[in-house]
């Protein structure tokens, strides 16, 4: 065994491979950007060592930088989690030559599997069902656009690169395939330095189901079982679990066998997945299934088959990478109940999943029997726009399906996050639909079902109210402690802060900002003391509140409500702002769609800014005109600034 690794990584993966680490004996050395200088994973690890600047092009994909630290501190192997370097083959020959281990396959196989257009020839040469498609080298739109035509919409068009779903946009209509292949390409170069895209037919009731392979130096495979991940948004894993509904013993051994003959194609060694679409449309069959493409690394869905089978598969990477062989036969690979998977993600649902920024205030996870936290935040953390949003992962086991959702959605429901929006209601409001309960879904059922599990946003006026309690709480002690301070008596009962009057009840209207909506709330003095509404709404006895430098954070029913006391100057400018193209998170202004004087329609998209590893179209508020462009491409952007201003159309 190794005595120190270095974790190429960041966040729960960071995180999680330290732990495994650290219980085998070795030494841990983290990396970090100036961005991540008090994250969690710098906390846990023995070492940590500044690499470069917030962008992970400067920093957690600088192959250099992580080889001199590596090559500093010592370290006799590296992990790269997922992401970022962990699929790339040169990364791992550069690894190689300075006489570090690298914990993953050899670079040939993944060089192989890395693309998916090599990896669907070589899939089909070694005789694994693949889908319909066009995955060859000719690469300009006209003739991608023609074999779309021919292979039949609706198709997906991917980056060969690159995987999670980056970058892949399913085309409908021959009309709009023009500006789904800009996007791909875009997104492609932007995330994975290779605009080459694929073309292949899509399925249209699809479930996505995958095997986790692994592999010794000796020749020898096994499978540990398969994973359903078909709730997707955007094509992003959402909720993942295992065993996989309907899946028989018999259909396990037949997409297993497929997964191996993937792996022994190329000569895999270490932990890989093999990714299967299979047709759901009258229920998983042994021909109606094939190969999507294979992620050379663990993924992030890899503790739903540690809690099925008790085996620590991170220890498995170190020991394999070490020279030993696997530890199990197929045959004594367990299988022992169900386990799902959630990914607690920092974003706001009720506004299109809008990445969320911001520190961490609180942060209390669920736990009790059959509940994992895979955590990459702590309290104090920074949630920053440069990285993919995920605060932890959630897994909830049991021994049946209908026990590991109950428990997976009551472990949601306690998570405790207050800084950073994020999505655990709507996670537990999808573990309980009917149609994921009865297994009757697929990886557009999220999409189908998105009226009922997002309710439009609407301020929580009860919250609002506990908050706005809390906020006069805090201006009536700071009021007292400058009083005595200053040498001065505390608040006369003629002040209006205490609202004394000599008969009746006195009713003082204040603005307030509820999550950046202008709300009038009302303080009620009488002569049991003050009692305080917002929109009409008492203060909810069920909320809990967390004090920031200028707000107050109300979590309430697995939402959170950030209340303030709105400044004058907000009204002043609420009325000018009618035509203003603001952008809703902080983040990097990719492309700017329009010039200044162009004619524009509402609805129009104007600019791409991205953020969190993510594209957000802007678009125009109002018919009118591009009066100013305040913004540049390639130039990062705060949250609420000015993008553009368009001249409502007279």
């Amino acid at each position: 065994m190794f005595a120190s690794v270095l974790i190429a990584n960041r966040g729960e993966i960071a995180v999680r491979v330290a732990r495994t680490a650290k219980r085998l004996g070795l030494r841990t050395i983290a990396v970090y950007s100036s961005a991540d200088a008090l994250a969690l994973h710098t906390r846990v690890c023995d070492e940590a060592f500044l690499i470069g600047g917030a962008p992970a092009a400067e920093s957690y994909l600088s192959a250099d930088a992580i080889l001199a630290v590596a090559q500093q501190a010592g370290a006799e192997c590296l992990h790269p989690g997922y992401g970022f370097l962990a699929e790339n083959a040169e990364f791992a020959e550069s690894c190689a030559r300075a006489n570090i281990t690298f914990i993953g396959p050899p670079p040939d196989a993944i060089r192989a599997m890395g693309f998916k257009d090599r990896a669907k020839t070589l899939m089909m040469q070694a005789g694994v069902a693949v889908l319909p498609g066009y995955h060859g080298a000719r690469q300009d739109a006209a003739f991608l656009k023609q074999k779309a035509y021919e292979i039949g919409y609706p198709v997906l068009i991917k980056p060969i690169a690159g995987g999670g779903g980056k970058g892949m946009h399913r085309v409908d209509r021959h009309a709009d395939f023009d500006e789904a292949l800009e996007a791909a390409q875009r997104e492609g170069q932007s995330a994975f330095g290779d605009a080459c895209v694929l073309i292949e037919k899509f399925v249209t009731a699809p479930r996505h189901i995958e095997l986790q392979i692994f592999a010794d130096h000796a020749g020898n495979a096994i499978h540990l079982n398969e994973r359903d991940c078909s709730l997707q948004r955007r094509h992003q894993k959402v909720i993942e679990e295992t065993p996989a509904p309907g899946m028989t013993g018999e259909l396990r051994k037949t997409m297993g066998t497929a997964a191996l003959e993937a792996a022994r194609a190329v000569g895999y060694v270490g932990a890989g997945t093999v990714e299967f679409i299979a047709d759901a449309s009258k229920g998983l069959s042994a021909d109606a299934f094939w190969f999507l493409e294979m992620n050379t690394r663990l993924q992030v869905e890899h503790p739903v088959t540690e809690m099925v089978t008790g085996l620590d598969l991170v220890e498995w990477q170190f020991r394999i990478a070490a020279g030993e062989p696997l530890p199990l036969r197929q045959e004594q690979v367990p299988l022992k109940g169900h386990s799902l998977e959630a990914r607690l993600y920092a974003e706001d649902p009720e506004r299109g999943f809008l990445p969320s920024t911001g520190k961490v205030l609180a942060f209390d996870p669920p736990s009790g029997e059959g509940i994992r936290v895979d955590a990459g935040v702590a309290v104090g953390s920074e949630v920053t726009p440069y990285y993919d949003p995920m605060i932890a992962k959630i897994i909830a086991s049991a021994p049946t399906r209908t026990d590991a959702l109950e428990r997976l959605a009551d472990a949601l429901d306690q998570t405790r996050v207050i800084g950073p929006r994020t999505n655990a209601a709507f996670l537990a409001a999808l573990l309980r639909t009917r149609g994921f309960r009865t297994g009757k879904f697929d990886t557009s059922f999220i999409d189908n079902n998105l009226a009922t599990l997002v309710a439009p946003h609407e301020p929580d006026l009860a919250a609002a109210a506990a908050g706005f309690g809390r906020l006069l709480e805090r201006e009536r002690e700071r009021i007292i402690a400058n009083s005595r301070d200053d040498g001065q008596l505390p608040p006369s009962p003629w002040d209006a802060l205490d609202g004394f009057q000599l008969s009746g009840t006195r009713v003082v209207a204040r603005r307030v900002l509820v999550d950046d909506a202008v709300v009038t709330a009302e303080i009620a003095y009488a002569a049991g003391g003050p009692v305080v509404s917002v929109g009409g709404q008492s203060a909810a006895l069920d909320a809990a509140l967390v004090d920031d430098a200028n707000a107050v954070y109300v979590l309430r029913n697995g939402r959170q409500t950030v209340v303030r006391v709105a400044p004058p100057a907000r009204y002043d400018a609420e009325g000018a702002a009618g035509g203003a193209v603001t952008a809703p998170m902080h983040g990097k202004l990719l492309a700017l769609l329009v010039a200044k004087g162009e004619t524009v329609r509402k609805g129009q998209r104007l600019a791409i800014l991205e953020a969190m590893k993510m594209e957000h179209a802007l678009v125009a508020p109002v018919d009118g005109v591009v009066a100013d462009v305040l913004a540049s491409p390639g130039k990062q952007v705060a949250e609420g600034a000015t993008v553009l201003v368009v001249a409502p159309a007279s």
